[in-house]
């Protein structure tokens, strides 16, 4: 299996985990995913009144010059420590 269908398999398994991971790990699966599927971070940053997108930006432009598939490969182990702390549906 390649790199990029383990990603879409991990993509498909975290909407599968038997209860919501912290807001810290949901950030960090932001900014892998967006990392791994459109690169540096490439909008402005949210204005001070909007705290989650404030905190998503910065999730991702915190992966800023990540390699694509060095993004794609943190993702899926990201999602597979999840799966194996909080499990499956």
């Amino acid at each position: 299996m390649s790199v990029q269908e383990e990603f879409e398999k991990a993509a498909l398994e975290v909407k599968e985990l038997a209860s919501q991971p912290s807001e810290e790990d949901l950030l960090i699966l932001y900014g892998l995913y967006k990392q791994a599927t459109v690169g540096d971070c490439n909008i402005d940053r949210p204005g001070i009144f909007n705290l989650k997108g404030r905190a998503k930006w910065d999730a991702w432009n915190a992966k800023k010059g990540i390699d694509k598939e060095v993004a794609q490969k943190d993702y899926i182990k990201k999602v597979a420590q999840l799966v194996e702390s909080i499990g499956k549906k």
